[in-house]
């Protein structure tokens, strides 16, 4: 192997050890490795940035605007309202929301799919007394499942789609996929619908934890008019730092002081909300000056003007490595932190000084704009409120619909390239006022985006430098006495494994110019060993970094990290069973 190609293997040991760990954001750890292979000198600017006018990352960004205007104007709100039925038969609503999940995501966006789901299953579950942990994997892997059926279902189909256009070869169809990977689909949903009831065990989520086990509080307390706390800050009166309780927010005269600050004066007769446990709160009502009002539970605890929502952490996200303190939460994010859930398990610290990690779901106190100032940001993967009625259809539901009818049947029928049909729709959304412009700008996951992009660039260097064609030759010696098939096992096995680590974008890419390469030296057609690489690298169901809907009903649903294995298991050995064996079937070798 060349010295280029020492260097790029170095780079990529380098970025692997970063997306595994969540040291930075994917996009900055990938943009900045191709940087890397840039300067020196392994690749050229024209191949570092050939993502940048591949047609992949500009059509994931316009279906993301797809997915957005659905969400926003509650077009597939009817369907989720008649899948979960009346809760007789775990088996059987699961078959009820899960074979709609899947058709969905086959032509939408799977993340907004899931997020939109999560809360009303939670309610759901809660209203009919089944435990929600047997429902929010299983929705995220039907999702996953669902994205393999078409070309636009997955944003992976969509990057080895591009990688095969670039590379001189047919871009995939909008259906070639679907011969293999719908069976693939609807045996993984048999599969879950049998095994998840009894592969899952019942755990408890963040809430239940706090209602059940902690029994959190959230108390309202009077400042005494001409008591001794009036006309004292809050720092003054001691109310600043109070151990295991906090001041959520001050009511005066009808308006609302959220955050409160220490230098904040209180007025006799204002209203202090305070949030903790209750042995401490029970302790304030000892406090000179002030007057105790009525106590409020967390599940009581839900009027217009505040309400207690999860949000989940995302790779993205600014928050982590960071304390909640060092990164002032509350003054930042108008929202005050109840308890952090991380993996199954309440976090049992100062809350201020909990170093927050990639699926930390946090029970937040706010108000009821907070949901939507933070839903399409990078901070959350996911922001829901606890309780309430689900979203509501609006006006213009049935154009978010027809735009996304028509970019499925535009590209499907040779009308125009994906491409063009996406970027279409997605004006036409705004043109039509589904969408404001910020609102279309803000849908698109710039992360997701910059990642495939820059993935194009480190796969360049892949070729390039001689390490695909290295490693191809390493794989074809480990697994060439297996034949043909040893050739596809050993791109699936790999790239199965770079999935548990690294995003599925990026395993994809990184894994195409070795499929190649492992194509050519046994002599073999290289479109199967796209399409097995495509299966392969939605192949997310191990572990809950590996896909982002899986993070996103990792702490609402109270899961422990063993749990995805166990039921994430059966589901891989299907995908490796139907890449290895069953596309030579229908893209002959």
């Amino acid at each position: 192997m060349t010295g280029d190609g020492w260097i790029t293997l170095a780079v990529l040991v380098v970025v692997v050890v970063i997306l595994a760990r969540d040291v930075v954001a994917p996009s900055v750890a990938v943009v900045g490795a191709v940087v890397a292979l840039l300067v020196t000198g392994v690749v050229n600017a024209q191949q570092a940035f050939m993502g940048f006018s591949s047609p992949a990352p500009l059509t994931v960004a316009a279906l993301y605007v797809l997915a957005r205007a659905i969400e926003k104007t509650g077009a597939l709100q009817p369907v989720v309202s008649g899948t979960l039925g009346e809760g007789k038969g775990t088996s059987m609503t699961l078959a009820r929301l899960l074979l709609p999940t899947a058709a969905a995501s086959a032509f939408l966006n799977n993340t907004p799919i899931v997020a939109m789901l999560v809360p009303q299953i939670k309610n759901w579950a809660n209203r009919h007394g089944h435990s929600v942990s047997w429902f929010l994997m299983p929705l995220s892997f039907a999702a996953i499942l669902g994205g393999m059926v078409t070309l636009i279902g997955t944003s992976t189909n969509l990057v080895i789609s591009g990688m095969l256009q670039a590379t001189g070869h047919e871009p995939l169809g909008m259906f070639e996929l679907t011969r293999v990977a719908l069976p693939v689909a609807l045996v993984g949903i048999v599969a879950i619908v049998v095994l998840a009831p009894r592969l899952l065990a019942d755990r408890s989520t963040s809430r239940r934890e706090i209602e059940q086990e902690f029994r959190e509080f959230v108390v309202g307390m009077t400042v005494e008019r001409g008591g001794p706390l009036d006309g004292k800050t809050v720092e003054s009166a001691k109310l600043r730092n109070l151990q295991a309780v906090f001041l959520v927010e001050i009511e005066r005269d009808g308006e609302l002081i959220s955050p409160v600050g220490p230098h904040t004066r209180l007025h006799g007769g204002d209203r202090l909300t305070f949030a903790g446990r209750v042995g401490q709160i029970v302790d304030l009502q000892g406090m000179r000056g002030l007057v105790s009002a009525e106590q409020e539970h967390l599940a009581e605890f839900d009027s217009a003007r505040h309400t207690f929502l999860e949000a989940v952490i995302g790779p993205a996200s600014p928050l982590v490595g960071r304390t909640l303190k060092g990164a002032g939460f509350r003054s930042t994010y108008q929202a005050a932190v109840v308890a952090i859930h991380r993996a199954g398990q309440r976090v049992e610290a100062k809350l201020g000084s909990v170093r927050l990690k990639v699926g930390d779901t946090l029970l937040l106190l706010a108000d009821e704009g907070f949901q939507w100032r933070w839903h399409d940001r990078n901070v959350f993967l996911l922001v829901s409120r606890l309780g309430g009625a689900p979203p509501g259809v609006t006006r213009k539901a049935w154009v978010a619909g027809l735009v996304g009818l028509g970019i499925v049947l535009a590209a499907s029928l040779g009308v125009m390239p994906i491409l063009n049909a996406a970027l279409v729709g997605a004006f036409a959304l705004v043109v039509f006022g589904v969408l404001t412009p910020g609102e279309a700008r803000t849908a698109v996951d710039l992360d997701v985006v910059l990642t495939i992009a820059g993935a194009f660039g480190l796969a360049s260097a892949l070729q390039a430098s001689g390490l695909a064609s290295a490693a191809a030759g390493v794989l074809v010696d480990v697994f060439g006495g297996l034949g043909p098939h040893g050739g596809l096992l050993a791109i699936v096995l790999a790239t199965v494994g770079l999935v548990c680590v690294i995003t599925n974008n990026a395993a994809a890419v990184l894994m195409f110019p070795i499929a190649m390469s492992t194509a050519t030296e046994l002599g073999l057609a290289q479109r199967p060993f796209a399409i097995a690489l495509a299966l392969a690298a939605s192949a997310s169901f191990l572990t809950p970094v590996s896909y982002q809907t899986n993070l996103m009903v990792y702490g609402p649903g109270g899961y422990k990290f063993s749990d995805y294995p166990r039921l994430g298991l059966p589901l891989v050995v299907l995908i490796v069973v139907a890449a290895v064996l069953v596309v030579p079937v229908f893209w002959g070798l």
